[in-house]
Formats: C-alpha cells, structure tokens, sequence
C-alpha cells in the first residue's frame, strides 16, 4: 500500500511542473530536469539547436560609434583623393551598412539642416546630407565633405535594453586645418537578425551657447 501512495504522487509531481510550463516557458528545462532526469542536469541533445541572441553589450555599441567616425573621415579623403562620384558610392555603402533604412523610417536630425528638410528620414535625405548634389535638398553642401581627419566621441551615459542601445554625449570633429567642431549627439542603434548594429534615431545639434 505504502508503494501505491508513492506510485500516485508522481503525476501530481508532473502535472504541477506541466502547469508551470503554462504559466511560463521558462520552467519547460526545470519541468525536464526534475520529471525525467531525476534531478540532475540532462546532457546536451543531438538536435540542430540554433539559438539567436541579440542581446547587445556595450564594446559593439562602442565599436559602431568607432566605425561611423571613421567612415565620415574615409568619405572626406575620398572626396579629396578621388572626387565626387567615388566618395558618393563610398557614401551609400557606409549608409546602408550603417544605417536601418532597409527597415524602414530612420529617425535622423543631422546638424546642419533647416526646414522644410530639417529630419533625414529616408536613405536619400540621408546620402543628400553627408554628399549633396541632390536638386530635392537644394541646401545641401555635403557634410562628409568637410575635411574631417579624426572623430573623438565622449559619452555622457549609454543604456542598453535587449536589441536597443542608446548613448548620448559629444562628438569633436576635426577638420584637416585643425579646426574642431563639437556637436551633442544621440544615437539609437538596433541589432539586426545577422547580428549588426544599425542606426536608427541619429539627433546631433550644435551646443547651446548665450549671447
């Protein structure tokens, strides 16, 4: 008799952990570890498990910071070294690699822009503004073909949520006279499902200063 009692217990063990897994899906490797192993850890299977994290940690956040500086100072070469049609396709590269408009809107405010073209929110707002030459943006004078020679980001604070990472703080250009021009930049960037950061809000604005 002892030994039926013992024997009854183990569904209601089961159908507990089977409620659980309902509730949540996180309890489906306890509900296994307990129910078929026993207690103990089970061993890794033989199926083909993809597993997909896009987490984000803060060195890629810092990485694509890094490569966005560097980009604009490529585009400024280029333009010097081998005209207007190179450091252009240079440009559309950098933006479709850099830049989440293959998704859609891009949330962009470049810094030198007015109305009724203050927000770059397509991909040729965007090459418009880094290169000009486009009649829809006649004020246009091609940002990324300054001079720029080096790219120091400072940040104020980085937060980072999931898929999502946002940072805010200063970013000094420098210009091949020496010159360095220091704007307020936030970024938002998204993770893709190949792993890649993409911008996808990009404010920066010139520092308030009193008259």
């Amino acid at each position: 008799m002892k030994y039926l009692v013992m024997k009854s217990l183990k569904p209601s063990v089961s159908a507990l952990f089977a409620a659980a897994t309902i509730i949540s899906g996180s309890f489906i490797v306890v509900a296994t570890s307990f129910a078929d192993t026993g207690g103990k850890v089970a061993a890794p299977s033989s199926l083909n498990t993809t597993i997909v994290n896009k987490a984000i940690v803060e060195n890629e956040v810092l990485d694509a910071q890094r490569a966005w500086g560097e980009a604009l100072v490529a585009i400024s070469t280029t333009y010097e070294k081998d005209g207007i049609e190179t450091a252009k396709a240079l440009a559309e590269k950098v933006i479709d690699e850099a830049y989440g408009y293959q998704f859609g809107t891009v949330l962009f405010k470049p810094t030198l822009t007015v109305a009724p073209h203050t927000f770059r929110t397509t991909r040729a707002g965007a090459l418009s503004y880094f290169v000009g030459g486009d009649p829809d943006f006649p004020m246009d004078k091609g940002f990324a073909l300054m001079g720029w020679r080096t790219v120091e980001i400072k940040n104020a604070a980085i937060f980072i949520s999931g898929n999502t990472a946002t940072t805010m703080g200063n970013v000094m250009l420098t210009d091949k006279d020496g010159k360095t021009t220091t704007v307020d930049k936030t970024w938002e960037f998204l993770k893709d499902d190949s792993g890649k950061l993409r911008i996808v809000l990009h404010h920066s604005s010139l520092p308030y200063t009193e008259e």
